[in-house]
């Protein structure tokens, strides 16, 4: 899956745009170099395991308990991110800003896909 993802828990975490990943299966990721700083926002009933790199903090990955099976990777961290091409889908765009733009051209969701 391909997306950007405009919720407000995102945007705390980009500094104010939506949140443009790739999820994969878990099964199929698996750090090579080092293993991540994980954190989990406290006063979130289901917060998300975020997962930075343990030398400069970036932000690489993310955990969800809706994905359970899933890596939510940030598109950003690729050495290319050119291969991620364009989002498939946009989603929980009720909570997207003035400032943030939604492609037309792409499946949007209020909130979650299904939800």
């Amino acid at each position: 899956m391909k997306a950007s993802c405009y919720c407000r828990e995102c945007q705390y975490f980009t500094g104010g745009q939506a949140n443009t990943f790739m999820a994969m299966p878990a099964s199929d990721f698996r750090y090579t170099l080092a293993q991540p700083k994980g954190f989990r926002r406290a006063d979130l009933e289901r917060g998300n395991l975020r997962e930075f790199c343990p030398t400069c903090g970036t932000h690489i990955a993310t955990r969800s308990a809706s994905l359970p099976n899933a890596v939510i990777l940030k598109v950003g961290t690729l050495d290319d991110p050119s291969v991620f091409g364009h989002p498939q889908m946009a989603m929980q765009t009720a909570d997207a800003q003035c400032f943030q733009h939604v492609p037309e051209d792409i499946a949007s969701f209020e909130r979650f896909p299904g939800q």
